[in-house]
C-alpha cells in the first residue's frame, strides 16, 4: 500500500487495472505438453446478470456457463465465437433453456429461459441457492441436452452433444474433452452470484518433434508424475478463491513450485451483437402484412427487445413499408 501523499507506482497501478477488469489468463508449464486457462469474471457477469431477474441457482450457473465459454474458446484455434447451451427435455422442469457465449475477442453474453408463473414455481427458485441445483432442473443424469456450438467466421458451424455424465457443469464439460479430443482435462468452476471464475488444465498430446526431441535428450527426461500431481493441485482450489482472487495470485497458490510461464491476459467484457439491421431482417420473416397488424392492434409502434442486453428497437408504419421497399 502506498502512502496518502505518494503516487502509487507503476506496478502498483497496473496491479489495480488487473483487479478492475475481467480477465483469462492463459499459462503453461514449461518443457511439459500442459497448458491451461484461469478465467475471472466480475463486471461483466453483474452486467448480464442484471438484464433479467434471474433466481439465484440461475444467476450462478450462468456464471458456471460463461466462465466455461470463456476457457473452451482458449482451447480452440478459430476467429468466431463458442457458445455452451442446457436444454431441458421435461416439460415439468423449472429450467426451459440457458446459453453462455464468448468470442475469440473476449466479448461475451448469455441469456436464459426459466418458469415462474406460478406460486409454487417461484417458491422453488427461492428454495435453491448453488448452480448445481438449477443445473439438475435438466432432469435426471443422461436427461435434458447440453450443446458446445462453434461458429467460425465464414465458416461451417460445428456442434457437439456433451454427455450429461455428471451433476455438475464443470465435471460434464472435462468428460466431454477428455472423450472428444481424447485430452485429459480439468476443469473447475464456481459462482457466487456476484462474481464467478474457473481453471482449465490439460495435457496435450506432444507432437512426433517433440517426441524425437525428448527420447535424444537424456537428460531432458519426462515428468512423469506432473499430470497426477497438477490434478492433486488443481482440486485444492476452493469455490471461493475462484471467485475473489486474480488469476495470477490462482496460479501462485496452485504451482508455486512448477516452472508456470504466463503469456499477457486477455480482457474479457459484455457485448452484443444485436442491431436494428438484424430486426429489419426478423420483420421481413414475420411479412408486412402481420407487422402493420400488430401495430394497428396494439395503436403504439412495433417493438423488438434485445434479451441478451435490453436494447429496443421500434418500427412504426413508415419504418414497416420502407423494409419492404427497398
Amino acid at each position: 500500500m502506498t502512502q496518502d501523499n505518494q503516487t502509487p507506482t507503476a506496478h502498483e497501478q497496473n496491479a489495480d487495472l488487473m483487479q478492475d477488469n475481467d480477465l483469462r489468463q492463459r499459462f503453461f508449464i514449461e518443457d511439459s505438453p500442459v497448458r491451461g486457462d484461469v478465467v475471472r469474471l466480475s463486471r461483466s457477469y453483474a452486467t448480464i446478470i442484471a438484464q433479467k431477474p434471474y433466481p439465484e441457482a440461475l444467476k450462478r450457473l450462468l456464471g458456471e456457463m460463461l466462465t466455461a465459454a470463456s476457457l473452451l474458446i482458449g482451447t480452440v484455434k478459430i476467429n468466431g465465437c463458442l457458445s455452451i447451451q442446457l436444454q431441458s427435455s421435461d416439460s415439468d422442469s423449472l429450467l426451459n433453456w440457458a446459453m453462455a457465449e464468448c468470442d475469440q475477442n473476449g466479448v461475451i453474453r448469455a441469456l436464459a429461459s426459466w418458469k415462474s408463473d406460478t406460486d409454487e414455481q417461484v417458491q422453488a427458485w427461492d428454495s435453491m441457492l448453488h448452480a448445481k441445483e438449477a443445473f439438475a432442473e435438466l432432469g435426471a443424469t443422461g436427461q435434458g441436452v447440453l450443446f458446445i456450438n462453434i461458429q467460425p467466421d465464414g465458416g461451417e458451424p460445428y456442434q457437439g452433444i456433451v454427455e450429461r455424465s455428471h451433476d455438475n457443469l464443470a465435471d460434464c464439460l472435462a468428460h466431454y474433452q477428455k472423450q472428444s479430443a481424447q485430452i485429459p482435462t480439468l476443469i473447475n468452476l464456481a459462482s457466487d452470484g456476484l462474481q464467478a471464475g474457473g481453471i482449465l488444465v490439460q495435457m496435450l498430446p506432444r507432437t512426433a518433434q517433440e517426441t524425437y526431441e525428448v527420447e535424444q535428450n537424456e537428460d531432458a527426461g519426462i515428468d512423469d508424475d506432473l499430470w497426477t500431481r497438477l490434478s492433486v493441485l488443481t482440486r485444492t482450489l476452493k469455490a471461493e478463491e475462484l471467485t475473489t482472487l486474480d488469476t495470477n495470485e490462482i496460479l501462485y497458490r496452485l504451482y508455486n513450485e512448477e516452472k508456470v510461464v504466463a503469456p499477457e491476459p486477455i480482457s474479457l467484457s459484455f457485448g452484443c451483437t444485436c442491431s436494428r439491421e438484424k430486426c429489419e431482417m426478423a420483420i421481413e420473416q414475420i411479412g408486412e402484412t402481420e407487422a402493420l397488424d400488430i401495430i394497428a392492434e396494439q395503436n403504439s409502434p412495433f417493438e423488438m427487445d434485445c434479451g441478451f442486453c435490453g436494447e429496443i428497437y421500434k418500427f412504426n408504419n413508415d419504418d414497416i413499408a420502407a423494409i419492404f421497399t427497398e
